[in-house]
């Protein structure tokens, strides 16, 4: 797990048929002191979160499987909660 912050939202025209339909985030991890941790990713975001918000996210394959419903998706990352006091 890690935290991140929500940079906004993404599409495609063109996308594995697991992603249709499904709201993508692109997202910065961040470190505990609020300091960029690597690149920028691209998560699958159930919970509809806002620009800006404070997120935990995973990598965890099988939550992304069960959460699309497909063995072969390619995403990785999705969403898990929201950490951002104000909401």
């Amino acid at each position: 797990m890690q935290t991140a912050r929500i940079l906004g939202t993404t599409r495609a025209t063109t996308k594995h048929k697991s992603l249709d339909g499904r709201r993508l985030v692109i997202l910065q991890p961040v470190r505990p002191d609020g300091a960029a941790d690597g690149s920028p990713l691209i998560a699958i975001d159930p919970l509809g979160s806002c620009r800006g918000d404070l997120v935990m996210i995973t990598s965890d394959s099988q939550r992304v499987r069960e959460l699309v419903g497909d063995d072969n998706t390619p995403a990785r990352w999705s969403v898990l909660g929201n950490l951002d006091p104000n909401n």
